[in-house]
């Protein structure tokens, strides 16, 4: 008897899927009725292959692309990380959010609002320095080459305002990235780096 190899991969790739479902708690539909009659189409998104060696990073995007079909949104991302440093640590998972709710932080002036807090020299290094380490104003000042406690305050203040900053419950007078925010830096950092990866364009940003 002749082997459908086709039907083989399908059934393997299915398998995939629902172990990946399994890890992240999540019930796979059963229902195998197509969308469109284009098999590489599910809504509005086309399906992409070979994206990654990783077969389970494959049925992830799989995962995401048939979401995204279904629901009709214009996009929907997952992202997961962990940022171990100075003693503290981040870890996150998010799945399958929105792109047109990411959307409207543009048009609710969301995104101009945070950008102009963070969007300073001496506030991204201040961030930067946080997060390497719990700080104090006088460590600030002396490993940040700033002028004065002043002028520290000066930029800790709208840090502290947007809840990015707060002061150690553990060392009082030390401060630290609010725990919940990390994930929201170094994601902002990683899109930073897609939009300067050099790999296929490169564009000027002065």
């Amino acid at each position: 008897m002749d082997r459908d190899f086709g039907a083989e991969i399908d059934a393997l790739q299915k398998q995939i899927e629902e172990l990946t479902a399994l890890i992240h708690g999540e019930h796979i539909s059963t229902n195998d009725k197509p969308i469109s009659t284009d098999n590489n189409r599910v809504g509005n998104v086309e399906k992409m292959k070979n994206m990654h060696p990783d077969p389970v990073v494959m049925a992830m995007l799989n995962e995401i692309e048939n979401s995204c079909g279904e629901s009709g949104d214009s996009g929907r991302i997952s992202y997961i990380g962990v940022f171990a440093s100075g003693g503290h640590q981040s870890t996150w998972i998010k799945h399958k959010a929105s792109a047109d709710e990411l959307l409207t932080l543009i048009e609710n002036k969301t995104a101009e609002k945070v950008l102009a807090c963070i969007g300073n020299s001496d506030r991204l290094n201040i961030l930067l320095a946080i997060l390497k380490k719990p700080m104090t104003v006088s460590q600030l000042v002396t490993e940040g080459g700033y002028g004065s406690t002043g002028q520290v305050y000066h930029h800790l203040k709208p840090l502290m305002a947007a809840d990015l900053v707060i002061e150690s419950d553990e060392k009082k007078g030390y401060y630290v990235i609010q725990p919940h925010r990390v994930q929201g830096i170094i994601m902002l950092l990683a899109g930073i780096s897609d939009m300067v990866d050099p790999q296929f364009t490169q564009g000027s940003w002065e």
